[in-house]
């Protein structure tokens, strides 16, 4: 039985499509809206920041208004709320958030696993993981591991400098789109005295064979450029795409997810990537990361490699072992070990298969089970 509720949305939010069977209204402007007070608005990431104060002025008169962004989560949607200064209203519950991450339990969130639905979505990226089988069969690479970096992050960096000085990184296909310095109150690593968390890096592309080919006509970018995202992907989301020559050429992949430093998983399409082209990987993540994969049925390596850094509290203490993890498998038989996760890899790619639509399906019953715990409904 469809519950009743009012709900009014913001057509340009990311939770629209899977909400709408339930809309009694929608709207693009909310200065060209009438308000209805009695309803549960659901307000995209765009929407609010455009109109900040209008959104806090109607949620003060009392009008309920869920915050969106199932983009972002965990600590990256946790420092845009204190931005937007309505942490407040959120500890206080006078106002609810979807976001695409795991939270404290303080902030009123509903989680959506928003990438993982959507990797499947482009017929680009299937095409793709069906050349998965040559990973296996191409059992001499030219590489060791896979290391993608775009934005510039303290443990992206920290991981850089670490896998250079060890000689790893030039047996890697690597990249880093945000060569700016990313000294860290968290995380140094220091050698000969020098912390080389200070040390300048310039742009790192991929090669043209590794690149996606849609952007290859834009690998021309100078190399003292500084965040060079944008200009490489034509300011769309090019990071979701995938070339199949960068798994087939290399063991693993060493994934630097987005969030590291606090607490509460955020899956993006960093670690969907590799599950879904079958390849084994390393998460350089948060405290737990490996946990909840498990929790959500994922399977990972840990009769292969020591994934007991996923325990380490510590941010420096984690990242140190989980290079030393990483060091320590490049110096191993690499094609023994793609033999060995090759079970594991399998799994978690059907695994993903199977509980995406699932995933996407369930979520407008847990919204409507999420405002229900917090008595939002009629």
């Amino acid at each position: 039985m469809q519950p009743e509720l009012k709900l009014v949305l913001d057509r340009g939010c990311e939770t629209y499509s899977m909400l709408k069977h339930w809309a009694v209204d929608e709207f693009w402007e909310i200065q060209n809206h009438t308000v209805n007070k009695d309803a549960i608005y659901v307000v995209g990431r765009n929407n609010f920041a455009s109109n900040k104060q209008h959104w806090i002025d109607l949620i003060n008169q009392d009008l309920k208004v869920v915050f969106s962004n199932p983009f972002e989560g965990s600590d990256t949607i946790r420092l845009q709320l204190l931005a937007h200064g309505i942490e407040d209203l959120l500890y206080r519950k006078k106002m609810l958030m979807i976001g695409g991450g795991d939270m404290d339990p303080a902030w009123p969130c509903l989680t959506y696993d928003h990438f993982l639905s959507k990797f499947h979505d482009f017929d680009e990226n299937i095409n793709e993981c069906a050349r998965t089988q040559e990973i296996y069969s191409k059992t001499q690479k030219p590489y060791k591991f896979l290391f993608l970096n775009g934005r510039g992050r303290p443990h992206r960096k920290w991981m850089i400098e670490y896998l250079d000085s060890v000689g790893a990184l030039d047996s890697s296909i690597w990249s880093w789109l945000d060569p700016s310095s990313r000294a860290s109150r968290d995380l140094q690593l220091i050698a000969n005295g020098n912390n080389l968390m200070n040390n300048p890096r310039d742009l790192h592309l991929l090669s043209p064979q590794y690149e996606v080919g849609r952007y290859r006509s834009n690998l021309n970018i100078p190399s003292e450029s500084i965040f060079a995202k944008y200009e490489l992907f034509n300011k769309e989301w090019g990071e979701i795409y995938i070339n199949a020559n960068a798994y087939i050429d290399t063991y693993f992949s060493v994934v630097t997810e987005t969030v590291f430093n606090y607490p509460y998983s955020f899956r993006t399409e960093k670690i969907w990537k590799p599950i879904a082209i079958g390849h084994p990987w390393i998460a350089v993540a948060n405290q737990w990361f490996y946990r909840d994969m498990h929790n959500l049925g994922f399977q990972t390596f840990g009769h292969l490699i020591d994934e007991s850094f996923d325990s380490i509290e510590n941010n420096q203490t984690r990242i140190e072992r989980i290079g030393q993890v990483i060091d320590d498998l490049c110096k191993q038989n690499l094609s023994e070990f793609l033999d060995a996760a090759q079970g594991v890899c399998k799994y978690n790619q059907s695994h993903m298969l199977e509980i995406r639509e699932p995933t996407r399906q369930a979520f407008p019953n847990r919204f409507h089970q999420f405002l229900k715990e917090h008595q939002w409904t009629t």
